[in-house]
Formats: structure tokens, sequence, C-alpha cells
């Protein structure tokens, strides 16, 4: 792991974890391109599993600052919520759909993390499902944009359908922040309302994997070989990246359509799939 690796890494998180662009789909397409561009084997080592969960803790810190107001009221309600059994309160809803949301997107998200970790391998396939995010974006926007109304309230229903995509997003090139604001427009909400549930309805899913994960698949006794200044500053990278990208999208998406990142999925998926199927066919 060397620093440039870790900053461009860094910054590739921060910006499209939030983006509706994959942020795995990016770091796959990243990583394989530094390999081809720097001689490395095609492998992924330790070290570069521990470091793409630290990227991920990095855009987590920047929600978690970000939404620091919203997420106090809503852990407030909530407190209240069962306090007094009464959970009509708006951000107490809230609350009870992320926690619903979580187990539903875990549910379906965990069978597929055996197919995940082969994609890591595959970014040729990688670029094909990018191509479906951009398809996606661009329906979800065309049946918005044929709404009279739009809602800025979010619902079981859609908590329940946001959750669902969430855990399907599991696969890299299919964006999670792409399916889940996509789902939000198909259900009749704004850009903005879907794009800020999805945010929240992240934080427990990118906590859980970056505690279990290290459990399950991370020899500890390798930490002491790793490049520690290069993970640390890439994960401050993407914190301060990741923080910024939340800012200014929830602007662009208040004015601007979602076409422009569809647009964006379908040039860098086609190009990945054209550029690594024919390094892989040895054309």
């Amino acid at each position: 792991m060397q620093i440039l690796q870790a900053v461009i890494m860094g910054i590739v998180q921060g910006l499209s974890e939030f983006l509706p662009i994959s942020s795995s789909a990016h770091l796959v397409i990243t990583s394989n391109l530094y390999k081809f561009f720097t001689g490395a084997e095609f492998t992924e080592s330790t070290q570069e599993i521990f470091f793409d969960i630290m990227l991920h803790l990095g855009t987590l810190a920047a929600v978690l600052i970000y939404f620091r107001k919203d997420l106090y009221e809503i852990i407030k309600a909530f407190i209240l919520g069962i306090k007094n059994k009464d959970f009509s309160d708006s951000n107490a809803k809230i609350a009870v759909y992320i926690l619903l949301g979580t187990i539903v997107t875990s549910v379906i998200a965990y069978p597929l993390h055996k197919v995940a970790e082969f994609l890591v391998f595959s970014p040729e396939i990688v670029g094909v499902l990018l191509i479906l995010t951009g398809f996606l974006l661009f329906g979800s926007e065309f049946y918005s944009k044929k709404l009279a109304e739009k809602s800025d309230k979010i619902d079981f229903k859609t908590s329940v359908i946001m959750a669902i995509s969430q855990g399907i997003a599991a696969l890299p090139g299919l964006s999670r922040s792409g399916l889940t604001i996509a789902s939000g427009l198909f259900c009749k909400k704004n850009r903005v309302t879907a794009a800020r549930y999805s945010f929240l309805l992240s934080i427990p899913i990118i906590l859980g994997a970056s505690l279990v994960y290290p459990l399950i698949k991370i020899d500890m006794s390798e930490f002491t070989m790793f490049n520690w200044n290069a993970i640390i500053l890439g994960t401050i990278v993407s914190a301060v990246s990741g923080y910024l990208c939340i800012k200014y999208f929830l602007k662009f998406v208040g004015k601007y359509s979602l076409a422009f990142f569809g647009y964006y999925c379908l040039i860098i998926g086609a190009a990945t799939f054209i550029f690594f199927y024919v390094l892989k066919m040895g054309l």
C-alpha cells in the first residue's frame, strides 16, 4: 500500500460512496487499473481488504458529522418513543424505519457477499452492472418527472423498498445510493428526501460491516505489517471528500436531474467492460 494509492482511493471512496455511481465499482476499477499500470498482481491482500474497510469508516464519519443534528433528534425521538410507547413522531418513525431497513438489507446482502467477492476480480462484469445503474437512474428520473406531486415524507413502504435496494447494491457496480435514491423516486418522493434518507439508512450497514467483517476475514497478526501512514491518510481523505460530497450533492439534487450520473455510469461502465474484457481475452 503506497501513499499515492491511498490518497487516490480515499478521494474515490469519498466521492463515489454518496454519488449514485457505485463506490465499490470505482474501488474495484481504480484498484485494478493501478495494478495494471504498476505491474502488480491482480490479487487482493489482507491489507487492501482492511484498507477498504477503513475507507468506508471514513465515509461513515462524514455522514455522522454532516447529519449530527438530525441524528440527535432521531435518537432522542426514538428513546422518547420507547419510554412513552408512542412512535407517532416523524423522527421516531424514521428511527424505526432505519432499524427495520437494516434488518431487511442484511438479509438480502449477506447471501450476496460471495458473489461480491468474486466481482472484485471481474471488473468487466462490474462495468455491466454500472451500466444497469445508469439505466435505473434514467428510469427513475423519467418516472419522477411525470408525477404531478412528490412527497417529502418517508413512509413504511418506501423504507422497505429502499432497504431492499440497498441490499441488492451489495454487488459492486450497483450503486447503493443510486439504487436507493431511484427507489425513493419510484415511490413518489422528491430527490432531496430520497437522498437524505438514503444516507441515513447507510449508517448501520456501513458500521456493522466495518466491525464484523474484520473479525471473520482478517488475520489480526498481520496488522503489524500494514502501512499505517497510508491507511490513516487514506481514511482521513475519504472522510473529508465524503463530507464535501454530501454537502454539495444535496444542493445539486435539489436543482438538477440525476441524468448526469446516469450518463456517467453508462460511459464508465462501457469503458470498463471493453478495457478489461479485451485485457482478459489477450486481444
